[in-house]
């Protein structure tokens, strides 16, 4: 079993920026697909960005481009989410997700193909 935590959620101004945090214990995620979805108030989850092993293979949500950035750093077993130009949009519950299927390259967007899930992280973004 893989246990992921997130963090470094908050709130802060449009424009502003936050880095979060998936922190994973039980087995390394060095060889895992990695993601970071999101859910506001009365929506469904949302993708937000996804990137692979080995390479490091990026790929973001329309909605993410240009401000966000996904990375790992697998020596801590953590996986990052910089965050900037923050809008009142961005505004849910922020969660991490692993794919332990261990396919080199492969970067996935549909929730469906995730198998761990953390509990998810609050980002507040005010106007």
């Amino acid at each position: 079993q893989v246990q992921l935590v997130e963090s470094g959620g908050g709130l802060v101004q449009a424009g502003g920026s936050l880095r979060l945090s998936c922190a994973a214990s039980g087995r390394t995620l060095s060889r895992y697909t990695m993601g970071w979805f999101r859910q506001a108030p009365g929506k469904e989850r949302e993708f937000v960005a996804s990137i692979s092993w080995p390479s490091g293979n990026t790929v973001y949500a329309d909605s993410a481009k240009g401000r966000f950035t996904i990375s790992r750093d697998n020596a801590k077993n953590t996986m990052y989410l910089q965050m900037n130009s923050l809008k009142p949009e961005d505004t849910a519950l922020y969660y991490c997700a692993a794919d332990d299927r261990i396919i080199p390259g492969y970067v996935g967007r549909r929730s469906t193909e995730y198998d761990f899930w953390g509990q998810g992280t609050q980002v507040t973004v005010s106007s």
